[in-house]
């Protein structure tokens, strides 16, 4: 070895492992193991490793009648009870992985990915997202339930209510009562919601059939499918108009809701929206006045240059709202490629 020559005519080791570009730690693990490591290094075969036809017997138990549908820790036992032992539970395993076999064996079914819930909304009432949130009252253990439906397009609270208990007679009423407010009948709307009881219960499917809305429900076990409703309960209960006390009766709560509505929707400058209020986006109010800031913005770069190292503040508010854009920018991507 050039190292152990260096080392003979009186070079240090570490110097020595230097100029050939090998650290010393890895020349001592050298030493140490007489095999080497490497991932590409051709090895002996081992002396027990199966033969190809002990292989082949491997998969043919494993596929023959009666174990086709059993995992290898019940195929080694029955097996072994006709009298046959071929491998061990593990190399069953290890077999079956080579031949592409290693699948939920059984008539369970696989997990599968799915796919995720993406709707787009360029104006307001296309797409509505809603929820229940529990809101606290001084009895402990007991809470009202506040029904919330959402234009994810203009972030307006489109129609709200309180109740004693979650229900979906009360949530199908609360769609009905959206409905005739927004005027959306004969146009399509998207209801998006997460798969509680109640927003998949049949009162509320019916009245969605009825008026023509169609169902969009969050994946399983996914809590940000449906990010706009979390949020907005979120910007609820950490505003300053969340009182410090829990709510001692109904008609409190649903006074308390209707004055956070009345605030979020004509007072609330919401970051999302470049700062405008959610009705004004809703009522088309938001082009003209976020063009007024920009102007504005120009003029008094225009009168002092010197303060902007860069270009003016973005006001430009996005024409188009995505529920979970993922699969949308993804598709926009290969479409990019493609192109």
């Amino acid at each position: 070895m050039l190292i152990d020559e260096a080392v003979k005519s009186g070079a240090r080791q570490a110097r020595a492992c230097e100029e050939l570009g090998l650290n010393e730690r890895t020349l001592q693990r050298w030493r140490h193991t007489p095999e080497d490591g490497r991932p590409g290094t051709q090895r002996p075969v081992p002396a027990n490793k199966l033969s190809e036809a002990e292989r082949e017997a491997v998969l043919a138990a494993a596929n023959e009648p009666g174990c086709e549908g059993l995992t290898p820790h019940q195929i080694v036992p029955k097996l072994a009870d006709e009298g046959r032992y071929l491998a061990s539970e593990s190399t069953f395993y290890r077999v079956l992985k080579a031949a592409g076999q290693a699948r939920r064996r059984g008539r369970g079914h696989e997990a599968k990915s799915r796919p995720l819930t993406t709707h787009r909304a360029d104006g307001p009432n296309q797409v509505w997202c809603w929820d229940i949130t529990w809101m606290p009252t001084t009895v402990k253990g007991r809470f009202f339930y506040w029904y919330m439906m959402q234009d994810i397009y203009s972030r307006k609270l489109v129609v709200n209510e309180v109740h004693e208990s979650e229900s979906a007679n009360h949530a199908s009423e609360l769609l009905s009562l959206g409905c005739l407010r927004e005027q959306t009948a004969g146009r399509p709307l998207v209801l998006h919601s997460d798969n509680g009881s109640v927003m998949k219960g049949g009162t509320m499917l019916a009245m969605m059939g009825y008026l023509g809305v169609q169902p969009s429900y969050s994946r399983p076990r996914v809590s940000n499918d449906n990010a706009y409703a979390e949020a907005l309960f979120r910007t609820a209960k950490y505003c300053p108009l969340w009182p410090d006390r829990p709510f001692n009766t109904l008609q409190q709560a649903r006074d308390w809701v209707h004055r956070f509505v009345c605030w979020y929707n004509e007072e609330h400058r919401h970051s999302g929206l470049k700062y405008v209020t959610p009705n004004q986006r809703h009522r088309g109010e938001a082009p003209p006045l976020l063009a007024r800031r920009t102007m504005l913005y120009l003029a008094a770069r225009t009168r002092h240059p010197q303060r902007w190292s860069r270009g003016i503040r973005n006001w430009k508010l996005e024409p188009v709202v995505y529920l979970n854009p993922e699969r949308a920018e993804l598709e926009a991507k290969e479409h990019r490629k493609a192109a």
